[in-house]
This record gives C-alpha cells, structure tokens and sequence, in this order.
C-alpha cells in the first residue's frame, strides 16, 4: 500500500512543525500556512486527510472547511485548534469535520485519531468500489437486474443518492420501489442517521396526518401521551413516503409546508419543530392524471418531482427473471433450512415463469417460488408445482387472440373500466388466499382495514358467505 499523505494547514510554524515531527514516521507530509495555500496543496498533494487549524490570520479554518465540502472535497478532516470549546467543536462538526482536537493534545491520541480516520477512509473508498462494480453486473443492495433497463436504473439511483435530493420512485406494486429507497439512504450521507418509512395507502386518511407529524397528549381522544411523527423521528436521515398518490388532500397541504419551511407541528400542539430530512417519495398512480382530476396537488408533486426514477415492472424484463428466481431460490431454501441444497427449477417450469405475464411483478415472483417450494415433492421444483394461474398463463394478453381485449378495456366509461379492474384483480388476489383478508391486504400492499374499506365499497363478498361488517372471510 502507497504511502498515505496528510495535510497540515495551520499559520504557525511552530504548531506546523510539532505536528510534522508526530506524523512524519508514517506518513507524508505536506503542509500549507493559510487557506490560499491550502486550496493548491489539498490537489497538487492528493492529500489523503487534513490537520486544520481554526484561527489563521485570513481565512479562517471554519470558512476553508465549508469551501472542502462544498466543493466536493471528502477528504476526513481533524480540526486541530487552541479554542477548547464545545461551540466551536459543534460548529466544525456541522461543516463536515470528522474530528476534533484541541492544542496541547497527546502526541499517541494524535496518532490513534489520525490512523483510525485513515482505516475508515480505506474502507469506505472500497466499498464505494465494490458497490460501484455490483451496479455494473446488475446489483443495487437488495435489487436485482441485468438488463440495460435496470442497470440504468441503479446507475442513475447510485449518482443521486451522493446528494441530498429529493427524488420520486415510479412503478408498480411489487416493483421495489421501497427496496430502491432504502438503498438509496445507504448510499446516502444520511445513511447513519434514520431512514423511516410510512405507506400512505395502509392508514385510514384520519391516522396518516398524526402518524406523520405526531401528537400531543390529550390532542384528541385516546391522545394518552405525547408521541413523535415520522417527521420528526426521521430528522437527520431520510422519510419514505410510499404511495403518495394516496394521501388525502388535506395532508398532502402540510406535507408541502413542511417540505418549504422545514418545520412540523404535532397535532394539538401550535409550537413548530425544525426538522431535516431527505424525503424519497413512491407512487404506482399516474399524478399528472391525479392532479387533473383534482385528487393531488401540483405544486407538491413539483416538490417532490425533482428527480423521478421509474422502476421497470416485471413483464418489461423479462430477461432478468432466471437471475431473481436464483437469489429467490437461495433465499427461500435457507430460510426453510433445507439441508444444504438449494432447489431448483425445472426447464418446463422457467418456461412457465417466463409466459407469464406478472401482474404482481416481482414481489410475486418471490411469493409463487417460496409456495412452490413448501409443495414441492423433490429438490427439483417442477411445472406441476407453481400456482395455477402461472401454468395456466393466467395475465397473459396475446394479441390477436380471442379475448385478447379484456373486457374491461372495452368500457367508454373510465370511471367503470377502473371499477371492474379492482373488482377482478382484488376478488383474485383473495382466490389465491382463500379469502384470508389480512393475508392478502399485506400481499397487495394495503393496510387491512383499507382493503376491507375497499371491499364494502366495491361489494365483493365471498360467494355464498353472508358476512355484514367486513364482505370477506377472515
């Protein structure tokens, strides 16, 4: 390993020197005695770490850190300063300081510090690396894709997550857009802060508002105690607001306020709190289309617009379905302790994965293997053993064929079109779970009392079941 360099940047000589004799037995030194001089020396030198002093005659230490770091220089920084004060340790800190060290420090904390700092910088870079090197062959933390869809995706997602940004995942249910979040705050400078999550179509709109900005005690019946919102808790790190397109008007307001002014305030409470967050938003809904149907709001859309990424579904990509069926395959055989083997698929039964169409994508993909597995008869999972709808190629729209055209794309009405879409698809999806509510409210991604909100509206009722308060079996 090359030797690594470090940077003093302090106008006394004295001090210079005394940190030059601590260091120079490991590391090369270079050093420069103002923040002019430093500018040149950090890239002439390629300096690997900076010493800084505080008080320099000029341009103080504070307004040199500030320029390093908004000029993109990430280099750790340790302030070295004779101002032993927790202010002025704060204030450098908030600017990006990695450390600090007031004068007449020991030489060996000196050295521990500056070694420490430089083994964490080594790690971090390779790991910028390695995750770099998993975009490129198709990984983005729990994401998989090698198509030049999805590697665009990562790539674009792995370039704004070195930001504050805020940025709006498209797709559809099942795509991801939750796991490309997350990886995202990882990425993120925020990743060691909270990354809190909350989907805006699992509440009742009465809980979104007090589960976003909290409360306080007494704010409302059954108000027992004071309690933190999202906003709040998330303050430092990153909000996750999957399914905005859900969030009813009135919310939606203060969400905006609160991303203009940066303040919250808790329900029953008229006293502001400042926070900061990063807020990643998700939708599968077409907000241009809710926006001219009065359902969102166009200046919030605006703010959360400012970079959209569109997660691909399932039946786009086909492509990547053997490499998902892998990792699922894996994943699922482990968590079901099979005895070192890890299963897998016959030749007729990825050919049915692949004519399948998805509707689901690929959250159901990984539930199809993982039921496929618990029936399976050998180690070999075989076409017999995947859901019926997936050997009967059940979603599968062939053009030209009879029925191509569902019936519901042949309504003038959309409003009647989009009804008998929800009729068909969520009396579906509680086929397939046997009519278990709960099961398949967290399958579709809804909260339970809202798919059962949905069923009364939509009156789907199991056939030949009478069931008066929620028209389903639990």
């Amino acid at each position: 390993m090359s030797v690594r360099t470090i940077l003093i940047v302090d106008d006394e000589a004295a001090s210079r020197y005394a940190l030059r004799r601590a260091l120079e037995h490991a590391y090369r030194i270079a050093e420069a005695d103002g923040a002019a001089a430093a500018r040149e020396a950090l890239v002439r030198e390629r300096a690997d770490l900076v010493l800084l002093d505080i008080v320099m005659s000029g341009e103080d230490g504070m307004s040199f850190l500030r320029w390093m770091r908004e000029a993109g220089h990430a280099q750790p920084v340790i302030v070295v300063s004779a101002l032993d004060t927790a202010r002025t340790a704060v204030e450098a800190l908030k600017l990006g300081a990695t450390d600090y060290l007031a004068k007449g420090f020991d030489v060996e904390e000196l050295r521990k510090r500056v070694g420490n700092l430089l083994r964490l910088s080594a790690l971090e870079q390779e790991n910028a690396r390695l995750r770099e090197r998993l975009v490129t062959e198709g990984e983005f933390g729990q994401m998989l894709g090698a198509t030049p869809e999805m590697r665009k995706l990562f790539e674009m997602a792995a370039r704004v997550a070195e930001t504050d940004t805020t940025v709006l995942i498209l797709g559809e249910s099942g795509t991801g857009k939750d796991l490309l979040a997350q990886e995202i705050h990882a990425r993120s400078p925020r990743a060691t802060k909270p990354f809190i999550a909350l989907n805006c179509a699992a509440l009742p709109e009465n809980l979104i508002e007090s589960e976003l900005f909290g409360y306080e005690k007494g704010a409302f019946t059954g108000a027992a105690q004071q309690k933190k919102g999202k906003f709040e808790l998330a303050n430092g790190g990153t909000i996750f607001l999957d399914e905005i397109g859900d969030m009813n008007p009135v919310t939606q307001a203060k969400v905006l306020r609160a991303l203009e002014n940066r303040v919250i305030e808790r329900l029953g409470s008229t006293q502001t709190i400042p926070v900061d967050v990063r807020v990643i938003s998700a939708t599968h809904r077409d907000l241009p289309a809710e926006i001219s149907a009065g359902r969102f709001r166009e200046d919030l859309f605006y703010r959360l617009h400012v970079v959209s990424l569109e997660v691909p579904p399932l039946r786009a990509r086909k492509e990547d379905i053997p490499l998902l069926t892998a990792a699922f395959l894996k994943l699922h055989s482990a968590n079901m302790s099979r005895t070192g083997q890890v299963a897998r698929l016959s030749r007729d039964a990825m050919d049915a994965l692949m004519h399948y169409d998805w509707p689901g994508n690929v959250r159901e993909l990984k539930n199809a293997l993982e039921r496929s597995l618990v029936f399976a008869r050998s180690e070999e999972i075989t076409r017999e053993d995947l859901p019926a709808e997936i050997i009967n190629g059940a979603g599968i729209v062939r053009a030209g064929q009879p029925g191509a055209e569902d019936a519901s794309l042949a309504e003038l009405d959309f409003r009647d079109a989009k009804r008998k879409f929800e009729v068909a698809y969520i009396t579906r999806q509680l086929e397939r779970h046997k009519w278990n509510v709960s099961r398949t409210a967290a399958t579709i991604g809804l909260h339970r009392q809202s798919l059962q909100e949905k069923l009364r509206e939509l009156g789907i009722r199991r056939p030949g079941l009478v069931v008066p308060n929620d028209g389903a079996e639990e």
